[in-house]
């Protein structure tokens, strides 16, 4: 797959402490000049569906999973893969210092109609919703949250440099 980006977060050096990969899936889905996203209202910005990779699932697998999940999408469809996007932060917890995430990025089809989505506790607590939103109306948001807010969470920055790479790719 694609490398799109690396991104090393400010205070990180990746030569020194502890650190741990997660790899990840994130879902590209266009339907009539709009992209699914998630919307977190504790961070004020737009994302890709997906997340983390579950232990002896493959990345598509994992995708699926977490398309359905988070937006309740049926009959989804790996159409191809888009890019990886590589990032190290620092970790919160005290069994490493530094978390490598890998994000896979795939183009997939859904059906028109949606289940319920099953959305994680801390996702509810975060008011995460799915969205059809017009991908530049998104990149204005985050942009915004990232110049004017301090609520941003990390992965606004990943978040704002794929949905770029989408509108400059997709279309």
């Amino acid at each position: 797959m694609q490398q799109l980006k690396t991104l090393i977060h400010s205070g990180i050096n990746i030569n020194q402490g502890t650190h741990f990969t997660r790899i990840t899936a994130r879902a590209i889905v266009i339907k009539n000049n709009k992209i699914l996203l998630m919307y977190t209202n504790r961070y004020e910005d737009y994302s890709l569906p997906g997340g983390g990779v579950d232990e002896g699932e493959s990345i598509e697998q994992g995708l699926i999973r977490e398309l359905s999940e988070e937006t309740g999408a049926k009959n989804i469809t790996v159409v191809k893969g888009f890019g990886l996007y590589e990032e190290y932060r620092p970790w919160y917890k005290n069994d490493f210092d530094i978390i490598h995430i890998k994000s896979y990025c795939y183009v997939c089809n859904i059906a028109d109609e949606f289940g319920k989505a099953k959305l994680e506790h801390y996702e509810q607590q975060n008011g995460m919703t799915a969205k059809w939103v017009d991908i530049n109306d998104a990149i204005a948001h985050n942009e915004r949250t990232l110049a004017n807010s301090e609520k941003q969470g990390l992965s606004i920055l990943r978040e704002t440099y794929l949905l770029k790479q989408i509108a400059q790719t997709l279309f």
